[in-house]
């Protein structure tokens, strides 16, 4: 590339320099995960609940089909 161009590219580009900046936000950050952890709990006590029926059959009889 000629130094005419190159100088003129480095001239283009020095004020776009000051354009970019990083700033925290005033407030913190949320997010909301309550819909996820209630769907893990409550897979895990259907699983325990079925364990629970297997191991103790004769506490939870089937009711009979119609």
């Amino acid at each position: 590339m000629k130094p005419s161009r190159l100088l003129a590219a480095a001239a283009l580009a020095a004020p776009l320099g000051g354009c970019i900046s990083l700033k925290a936000p005033e407030k913190p950050i949320e997010i909301n995960l309550n819909v996820n952890i209630r769907q893990e709990v409550l897979v895990r006590l259907q699983r325990d609940v079925e364990q629970l029926i297997q191991q103790n059959p004769q506490a939870f009889p089937e009711r009979p089909r119609q």
